[in-house]
Protein backbone atom coordinates (compact mmCIF):
# COMPACT_ATOMS: atom_id res chain seq x y z
CA UNK A 1 0.00 0.00 0.00
CA UNK A 2 1.51 3.56 -1.11
CA UNK A 3 1.93 5.68 1.86
CA UNK A 4 -0.67 8.76 1.47
CA UNK A 5 1.78 11.40 2.89
CA UNK A 6 4.26 10.61 -0.15
CA UNK A 7 4.47 13.32 -2.95
CA UNK A 8 4.21 12.38 -6.56
CA UNK A 9 7.44 13.20 -8.50
CA UNK A 10 5.53 16.62 -9.99
CA UNK A 11 4.38 17.79 -6.47
CA UNK A 12 8.29 17.26 -5.76
CA UNK A 13 9.19 19.85 -8.57
CA UNK A 14 6.37 21.87 -7.32
CA UNK A 15 8.01 21.86 -3.73
CA UNK A 16 11.32 23.09 -5.49
CA UNK A 17 10.38 25.45 -7.46
CA UNK A 18 8.60 27.31 -4.68
CA UNK A 19 11.89 26.46 -2.44
CA UNK A 20 13.85 28.43 -5.45
CA UNK A 21 11.41 31.08 -5.47
CA UNK A 22 11.63 31.80 -1.90
CA UNK A 23 15.61 31.40 -2.03
CA UNK A 24 15.59 34.21 -5.36
CA UNK A 25 13.02 36.44 -3.45
CA UNK A 26 15.36 36.27 -0.10
CA UNK A 27 18.78 37.10 -2.32
CA UNK A 28 16.53 40.15 -4.34
CA UNK A 29 15.60 41.75 -1.06
CA UNK A 30 18.39 41.28 0.59
CA UNK A 31 20.23 42.67 -2.77
CA UNK A 32 17.88 45.41 -2.80
CA UNK A 33 18.21 46.58 0.88
CA UNK A 34 22.28 46.66 -0.17
CA UNK A 35 21.72 48.89 -3.59
CA UNK A 36 19.71 51.23 -1.72
CA UNK A 37 21.82 51.83 1.23
CA UNK A 38 25.08 51.69 -0.89
CA UNK A 39 26.89 54.46 1.66
CA UNK A 40 27.71 51.93 4.41
CA UNK A 41 28.16 48.73 2.05
CA UNK A 42 30.65 50.84 -0.04
CA UNK A 43 32.20 53.31 2.46
CA UNK A 44 32.21 51.56 5.44
CA UNK A 45 32.67 47.65 3.95
CA UNK A 46 33.76 46.74 0.83
CA UNK A 47 36.25 50.22 0.54
CA UNK A 48 37.08 50.15 3.97
CA UNK A 49 40.10 47.71 3.60
CA UNK A 50 41.96 50.26 1.49
CA UNK A 51 42.32 52.70 4.44
CA UNK A 52 45.41 52.41 7.00
CA UNK A 53 42.56 52.94 9.49
CA UNK A 54 41.04 49.61 9.54
CA UNK A 55 40.75 47.14 12.26
CA UNK A 56 43.11 44.76 10.55
CA UNK A 57 46.31 46.95 9.92
CA UNK A 58 45.40 48.62 13.30
CA UNK A 59 45.51 45.62 15.43
CA UNK A 60 49.06 44.09 13.23
CA UNK A 61 50.40 47.48 14.03
CA UNK A 62 49.55 47.03 17.86
CA UNK A 63 51.18 43.37 17.45
CA UNK A 64 54.15 45.10 16.02
CA UNK A 65 54.69 47.18 18.99
CA UNK A 66 53.97 44.63 21.36
CA UNK A 67 56.54 42.08 19.45
CA UNK A 68 58.98 44.76 19.82
CA UNK A 69 59.18 44.84 15.98
CA UNK A 70 58.59 48.64 16.09
CA UNK A 71 55.98 49.56 13.07
CA UNK A 72 57.14 47.18 11.03
CA UNK A 73 53.95 45.45 10.33
CA UNK A 74 52.04 48.68 10.17
CA UNK A 75 50.53 49.66 7.59
CA UNK A 76 50.54 53.06 5.66
CA UNK A 77 50.60 53.12 1.96
CA UNK A 78 47.08 53.55 0.29
CA UNK A 79 46.27 53.84 -3.23
CA UNK A 80 43.21 55.16 -5.55
CA UNK A 81 40.86 53.83 -7.30
CA UNK A 82 39.52 54.65 -10.74
CA UNK A 83 37.04 53.55 -12.55
CA UNK A 84 37.97 53.53 -16.77
CA UNK A 85 34.03 52.48 -17.73
CA UNK A 86 31.66 54.70 -18.19
CA UNK A 87 28.97 52.01 -16.70
CA UNK A 88 31.79 50.72 -14.34
CA UNK A 89 30.41 52.13 -10.83
CA UNK A 90 26.84 51.48 -11.65
CA UNK A 91 27.40 47.44 -12.76
CA UNK A 92 29.64 47.41 -9.68
CA UNK A 93 26.62 48.24 -7.27
CA UNK A 94 24.97 45.75 -8.57
CA UNK A 95 27.59 42.84 -8.31
CA UNK A 96 28.34 44.13 -4.84
CA UNK A 97 24.82 44.54 -4.24
CA UNK A 98 23.88 40.79 -5.24
CA UNK A 99 27.00 39.53 -3.31
CA UNK A 100 25.92 41.21 -0.18
CA UNK A 101 22.18 39.76 -0.58
CA UNK A 102 23.64 35.96 -0.96
CA UNK A 103 26.00 36.53 2.12
CA UNK A 104 23.02 37.88 4.15
CA UNK A 105 20.59 35.64 2.85
CA UNK A 106 22.63 32.51 3.38
CA UNK A 107 21.19 30.91 6.21
CA UNK A 108 17.65 31.63 5.04
CA UNK A 109 18.54 29.94 1.01
CA UNK A 110 20.64 26.70 3.00
CA UNK A 111 17.28 26.46 5.07
CA UNK A 112 14.81 26.29 1.94
CA UNK A 113 17.28 23.58 0.19
CA UNK A 114 17.93 21.37 3.79
CA UNK A 115 14.00 21.65 4.11
CA UNK A 116 13.55 20.00 0.91
CA UNK A 117 16.54 17.55 1.11
CA UNK A 118 14.97 16.41 4.50
CA UNK A 119 12.28 14.16 3.65
CA UNK A 120 13.76 11.81 1.81
CA UNK A 121 15.67 11.21 4.84
CA UNK A 122 15.67 8.08 7.30
CA UNK A 123 15.00 8.86 10.64
CA UNK A 124 18.08 8.32 11.89
CA UNK A 125 19.68 10.24 9.20
CA UNK A 126 17.60 13.05 10.29
CA UNK A 127 18.94 12.69 13.70
CA UNK A 128 22.48 12.46 13.01
CA UNK A 129 22.11 15.85 10.99
CA UNK A 130 20.32 17.89 13.52
CA UNK A 131 21.13 21.43 13.46
CA UNK A 132 23.05 21.57 10.04
CA UNK A 133 21.35 24.46 9.23
CA UNK A 134 22.60 26.35 12.39
CA UNK A 135 25.97 24.41 11.85
CA UNK A 136 26.71 25.37 8.26
CA UNK A 137 25.10 28.93 8.45
CA UNK A 138 27.95 29.45 11.84
CA UNK A 139 30.92 28.42 9.63
CA UNK A 140 29.99 30.31 6.19
CA UNK A 141 29.68 33.52 9.09
CA UNK A 142 32.77 32.66 10.70
CA UNK A 143 34.76 32.03 7.02
CA UNK A 144 33.15 35.44 5.97
CA UNK A 145 34.20 37.34 8.73
CA UNK A 146 37.57 35.63 8.57
CA UNK A 147 37.89 36.50 5.08
CA UNK A 148 37.19 40.00 4.87
CA UNK A 149 39.35 40.65 8.17
CA UNK A 150 42.64 38.39 7.92
CA UNK A 151 42.74 37.61 4.14
CA UNK A 152 41.01 40.55 2.07
CA UNK A 153 42.99 43.16 4.09
CA UNK A 154 46.11 41.21 3.43
CA UNK A 155 45.55 40.67 -0.30
CA UNK A 156 44.53 43.97 -0.54
CA UNK A 157 47.86 45.98 0.64
CA UNK A 158 50.16 43.54 -0.99
CA UNK A 159 49.12 43.24 -4.59
CA UNK A 160 47.82 46.94 -4.54
CA UNK A 161 51.04 48.39 -3.39
CA UNK A 162 53.20 45.41 -5.05
CA UNK A 163 55.64 47.04 -7.55
CA UNK A 164 58.36 45.14 -10.12
CA UNK A 165 59.59 48.57 -10.49
CA UNK A 166 59.71 52.18 -9.30
CA UNK A 167 59.18 53.23 -13.10
CA UNK A 168 55.84 51.58 -13.12
CA UNK A 169 53.04 52.68 -11.32
CA UNK A 170 50.14 51.16 -9.92
CA UNK A 171 46.87 52.44 -11.16
CA UNK A 172 43.72 50.32 -9.51
CA UNK A 173 40.37 49.73 -10.96
CA UNK A 174 37.28 49.73 -8.75
CA UNK A 175 36.45 46.99 -10.72
CA UNK A 176 39.71 44.99 -9.78
CA UNK A 177 39.64 45.82 -6.14
CA UNK A 178 35.93 44.70 -5.75
CA UNK A 179 36.35 41.82 -7.12
CA UNK A 180 39.50 40.80 -5.03
CA UNK A 181 37.94 41.96 -1.61
CA UNK A 182 34.39 39.95 -2.39
CA UNK A 183 36.22 36.59 -4.24
CA UNK A 184 38.44 36.18 -1.07
CA UNK A 185 36.09 36.92 1.67
CA UNK A 186 33.37 34.06 -0.58
CA UNK A 187 36.01 31.99 -1.14
CA UNK A 188 36.81 31.51 2.54
CA UNK A 189 33.12 31.30 3.50
CA UNK A 190 32.97 28.61 1.52
CA UNK A 191 36.33 27.06 2.56
CA UNK A 192 35.11 27.43 6.14
CA UNK A 193 31.99 24.70 5.25
CA UNK A 194 34.86 22.11 5.05
CA UNK A 195 34.02 20.37 8.19
CA UNK A 196 30.29 20.18 7.34
CA UNK A 197 31.47 18.92 3.40
CA UNK A 198 33.86 15.78 5.90
CA UNK A 199 30.57 15.05 7.72
CA UNK A 200 28.36 14.04 4.52
CA UNK A 201 31.26 12.17 2.74
CA UNK A 202 32.16 10.40 6.01
CA UNK A 203 28.28 9.84 6.47
CA UNK A 204 28.41 8.56 2.77
CA UNK A 205 31.45 6.69 3.62
CA UNK A 206 33.81 8.13 1.07
CA UNK A 207 36.14 9.57 4.00
CA UNK A 208 37.59 7.96 6.68
CA UNK A 209 39.38 9.63 9.19
CA UNK A 210 42.55 7.95 8.41
CA UNK A 211 42.74 8.94 4.98
CA UNK A 212 42.35 12.46 6.04
CA UNK A 213 45.58 11.72 8.88
CA UNK A 214 47.23 9.71 5.67
CA UNK A 215 47.48 13.25 3.56
CA UNK A 216 47.67 15.44 6.35
CA UNK A 217 51.32 16.26 5.35
CA UNK A 218 49.86 17.21 1.83
CA UNK A 219 46.70 19.28 3.39
CA UNK A 220 49.53 21.45 5.14
CA UNK A 221 51.67 21.80 2.15
CA UNK A 222 48.78 23.00 0.43
CA UNK A 223 47.67 25.57 3.24
CA UNK A 224 51.35 26.89 3.52
CA UNK A 225 51.59 27.38 -0.15
CA UNK A 226 48.03 29.24 -0.13
CA UNK A 227 48.65 31.43 2.21
CA UNK A 228 52.19 32.24 0.94
CA UNK A 229 50.13 33.42 -2.01
CA UNK A 230 47.65 35.27 -0.99
CA UNK A 231 49.35 37.31 2.45
CA UNK A 232 52.45 39.60 2.10
CA UNK A 233 55.86 37.75 2.28
CA UNK A 234 56.30 37.64 6.46
CA UNK A 235 55.82 34.83 8.52
CA UNK A 236 53.60 36.51 10.62
CA UNK A 237 50.82 37.18 8.00
CA UNK A 238 50.98 33.61 6.75
CA UNK A 239 50.98 31.98 10.08
CA UNK A 240 47.68 33.92 10.67
CA UNK A 241 45.83 33.32 7.59
CA UNK A 242 46.87 29.27 7.82
CA UNK A 243 46.23 28.51 11.48
CA UNK A 244 42.51 29.07 10.67
CA UNK A 245 42.92 26.03 7.86
CA UNK A 246 45.21 23.69 9.64
CA UNK A 247 42.50 23.79 12.76
CA UNK A 248 39.64 23.43 10.16
CA UNK A 249 41.58 20.48 8.88
CA UNK A 250 42.00 19.09 11.97
CA UNK A 251 38.03 19.46 13.14
CA UNK A 252 37.41 17.67 10.05
CA UNK A 253 39.73 14.73 11.21
CA UNK A 254 37.52 14.55 14.55
CA UNK A 255 34.27 14.70 12.91
CA UNK A 256 34.74 12.48 10.86
CA UNK A 257 36.29 10.08 13.59
CA UNK A 258 33.02 10.50 15.60
CA UNK A 259 30.63 9.86 12.02
CA UNK A 260 32.76 6.60 11.92
CA UNK A 261 32.40 5.38 15.08
CA UNK A 262 28.67 6.02 15.02
CA UNK A 263 28.38 4.01 12.23
CA UNK A 264 30.07 1.47 13.23
CA UNK A 265 28.01 1.14 16.90
CA UNK A 266 24.58 1.08 14.55
CA UNK A 267 26.03 -1.50 12.83
CA UNK A 268 27.00 -3.57 15.07
CA UNK A 269 23.30 -3.10 17.08
CA UNK A 270 21.79 -4.05 13.89
CA UNK A 271 24.02 -7.23 13.52
CA UNK A 272 22.88 -8.17 17.12
CA UNK A 273 19.05 -7.76 16.45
Amino acid sequence: MSNPNEMSFLEHLEELRWKIIRAFLAIIVCATAAFIFKGIVFDKIILAPKSPDFFTYRLLCKISRALGMDDSLCVTNTFDLQNISMSGQFTSHIVVSLVAGIVVSFPFVFYQIWSFVQPGLKEKEKRSATGVVFATSFLFALGILFGYYAIAPLSVQFLGNYQVSDLVANSITLNSFITTVTTTTLASGLVFQLPMAIFFLAKAGLVTPQTLKQYRKHAIVGVLILSAVITPPDITSQILVSLPLLILYEVSIHIARIVVKRSERSEAVRRRQ
